[in-house]
């Protein structure tokens, strides 16, 4: 059995020493990269070799990778390295690791062609004086053979634990029994239909009543398609932080019930793990920096002999090594065989876990949870925004330095909206000008931060972070974006603006990461109509569907249209008495725990406010703005078993879905709103663009992705094959047919 690793990989393995240092930023792009390594390459002869592929072997070891170039005229092979500022800021460490790099080319390239010797050169280009520095040294074929070799023994170690832990992964995955007594109904025909869609490397969208257990439906099978599939690893992806929990519980219960030796970990946002959020990323600034990487080998030995690394087994394990928790789980995320994590580490630009797979060729089956959520949270992936009252606070307190490349872009952007007379207004085009402007700017904002690391902190870096996202955001603008401009009066004649770059259709971006794994598994209560999805997340045409039927009769949940109520905007007024009374006599009828969804926080306290008014001996509680983790847990603990009450909630909130609140905790829901986004200029917008591709600009716009958020709200109320409960549908347009046909289909509507 053999063990393939990319010389990147290897060398990060092997030649990485002393401190974690970020300091020698802001790094260039990946643009800047590709674009800096072809302006290196064009500078050669006719003759220069680029992108060579080498690999090699030492014992079981296989290595590869590709070298950046090679000149047969003066037999020389090239590393070459982006950057921008003072290269003599970069630490040590960094130079040390280039140099391993291309030593452990050089070697593979001697083979490859017989070579007694090779010169190897590391060439760093300025990104922005496009000028290079090239560090070149002759070596022997033999002393490379040698690094190449001490490298190699280095990480073999390694590897072959690597590979006893994979064997034995693979033969418990093998044999694993279903952690349960038996499947729920349904469970087992969406297990069957991921186990499919792997075997066959389709996609699968795979459409699942909430309560069935979609969970461990979907990660059960493709642990049993580790060994046949030879996959590398399972990303669990998720929305929020309920969804990673269940992931992690899922686990949980498969490591109680098996001896299987699963590597689960779980990845959260840097701000949530970082133990020094006063300090800055470098040795000289944070303990846990110091000395990270000469700490690691023995962090990384102890994490892999933890099976379930949550947040809070991982923090144990770094501290007890005197590492970084964050840096930490980045490592694991190399070694672990589940991954859990939020979207944006799969699908984001700069998205980690998708970028390790593609470097390390990685073979890997991708499960999406609900899935729903994921256009918009892809459509803010690629989207950006730039605030002008922001420039002007940073205009008035910058470095001298920085002063005219802000004013510079300050003129631009005021001619941008001269002439606007609307509030907002949208375009057709990018705005290049701007665009130019904004290009100097950053290039001066990295110059500026490249000699003094210390100014990395605060609304200087904010803004200079959102400029590089806005830059590159404009470089991808087409027809799946809009341009628009939000103009506000400051007071006099003075005005400020915001300027957004809105992606409205993910698709582009998010297809390639799908069709990179061997199977992409995207699975929701709420993926109808199915089109809908299919087009704005970029689904290949051969995706697989399955609509799991419902383990659920009818007669458990009773459906009811209140047609008399309009909770539109101009009828809101009128439909509070209305629905205050059909609360009060349904509680009346049937004491126990609701839960009542609006459109908005005003409407939701108007309402709260009449019933308590008129009906004081009802026990209520209500959502408020921007909760907290610890508030929205004492929201949900009002709803016991023996509780009476009624909880007002936001439709699309918190509380709208990936909640859990089974038997008597709640027995029915009000749902006083069609759930439709707000009708605004930008949705009107949206809307102009959805009917231009897709030919259905209200339905993509304003139905589908409301009907959505209340089937997911009305979920919550059916949860197990022995729960009863109501759900009032408060709106006359829940008569329509096209509304209707939108609905679960194991729904009685009367």
């Amino acid at each position: 059995m053999s063990y393939s690793v990319a010389v990147r990989a290897l060398c990060e393995f092997t030649a990485k020493v002393g401190d974690l240092d970020l300091r020698f930023t802001p790094s260039p792009s990946a643009q800047e990269g590709i674009i800096g390594h072809r302006t290196v390459a064009s500078r050669r002869s006719a003759r220069y070799q680029n992108e060579v592929a080498l690999e090699g072997e030492y014992q079981q070891l296989k290595v590869r990778g590709r070298a950046d170039g090679y000149d047969p005229d003066t037999n020389r092979l090239e590393e070459v390295k982006t950057y921008r500022g003072d290269l003599d800021a970069q630490p040590a460490n960094h130079r040390q690791l280039h140099w391993a790099q291309v030593k452990v080319y050089g070697w593979l390239m001697c083979q490859k062609l017989g070579l007694t010797e090779i010169d190897l050169a590391l060439v760093y280009f300025d990104i922005v004086g496009e000028g290079e520095i090239l560090l070149n040294q002759r070596f022997q074929a033999a002393e490379l053979e040698g690094f190449f070799n001490q490298q190699c023994a280095l990480f073999l170690g390694w590897a072959r634990q690597e590979m006893q832990h994979r064997e034995a992964r693979n033969t418990a995955a093998q044999t694993l029994v279903f952690p349960h007594a038996d499947f729920r109904p349904g469970q087992r025909a969406l297990a069957e239909s991921v186990y499919k869609a792997v075997s066959t490397g389709r996609c699968l969208m795979a459409q699942a009543p909430t309560g069935i257990g979609k969970t461990i439906g979907t990660i059960f099978p493709l642990l049993k398609a580790l060994a046949p599939q030879q996959l590398d690893k399972v990303f669990f992806l998720t929305a929020k932080t309920p969804g990673r929990k269940l992931a992690l519980d899922a686990a949980h219960v498969l490591h109680a019930s098996s001896d299987l030796p699963l590597r689960v970990l779980e990845l959260v946002a840097r701000d949530k793990a970082c133990e020094h959020l006063d300090k800055a990323c470098h040795g000289d600034s944070c303990p846990l920096a110091k000395g990270f990487y000469d700490r690691l080998p023995a962090a990384r030995i102890a994490a892999s002999k933890v099976r379930l690394l949550d947040q809070r087994n991982l923090r144990d394990v770094a501290l007890a090594h005197g590492v970084c928790p964050y840096y930490l789980s980045q490592e694991m995320a190399r070694w672990a065989d589940l991954v859990v994590a939020d979207y944006n580490y799969y699908f984001d630009f700069g998205a980690m876990l998708f970028g390790l797979a593609q470097l390390n060729q990685w073979r890997t089956a991708a499960l999406v949870d609900e899935a729903h959520n994921l256009v918009e949270r892809a459509r803010s992936m690629y989207s950006a925004s730039l605030d002008q009252y922001s420039l002007k606070t940073l205009r008035d307190t910058a470095p001298e330095p920085l002063k005219k490349p802000l004013q510079r872009l300050n003129r631009e952007w005021n001619a941008l909206h001269k002439d606007q007379i609307a509030a907002y207004q949208a375009y057709a085009t990018r705005p290049d000008k701007l665009l130019q402007a904004l290009s100097l700017c950053t290039s001066a904002l990295g110059d500026y931060f490249n000699e003094h690391p210390e100014a990395l902190s605060g609304d200087l870096q904010a803004f200079y972070f959102e400029a590089l996202q806005f830059a590159k955001v404009a470089e991808l603008f087409n027809e799946h974006f809009i341009f628009d401009i939000s103009k506000r009066q400051l007071g006099g004649k003075r005005s400020s603006s915001t300027l957004c770059l809105r992606n409205v259709v993910p698709a582009e971006f998010i297809r390639p990461r799908l069709t990179a794994a061997r199977s992409s598994v995207l699975f929701s209560a709420t993926l109808s109509p199915r089109h809908y999805y299919a087009d704005l997340l970029g689904l290949p045409t051969d995706t697989a569907w399955v609509d799991v039927e419902s383990p659920f009769r009818a007669e458990q949940l009773h459906v009811r249209i209140v047609n008399k109520i309009s909770t539109r905007f101009v009828h809101r007024q009128a439909s509070l008495a209305p629905i205050v009374e059909l609360i009060a006599r349904q509680f009346a009828q049937q004491p126990g725990n609701y839960l009542a969804f609006f459109s908005s926080f005003d409407y939701l306290q108007q309402v709260a406010q009449l019933l308590a008014e008129t009906h004081p001996r009802i026990l209520l509680w209500q959502q408020s703005r921007g909760m907290a983790e610890a508030e929205r847990q004492g929201f949900l603990d009002q709803f016991t078993e023996d509780s009476q009450g009624i909880g007002f909630a936001v439709l699309g909130g918190a509380f709208g879905e990936g909640i859990d609140l089974p038997g008597a905790r709640l027995i029915g829901a009000f749902i006083a709103t069609l759930g439709l986004p707000q009708l605004n200029p930008v949705n009107e917008q949206i809307k102009l663009r959805m009917a231009a591709i897709f030919g259905a600009g209200y339905d993509y716009t304003y139905l589908y992705p409301g009907i959505q958020k209340v089937v997911q709200a009305a979920g919550r109320v059916i949860r197990s094959e022995h729960d009863r409960g109501v759900v009032m549908l408060m709106d006359d347009r829940f008569g329509e047919a096209r509304v209707q046909h939108l609905l679960p289909r194991w729904w009685v509507v009367d």
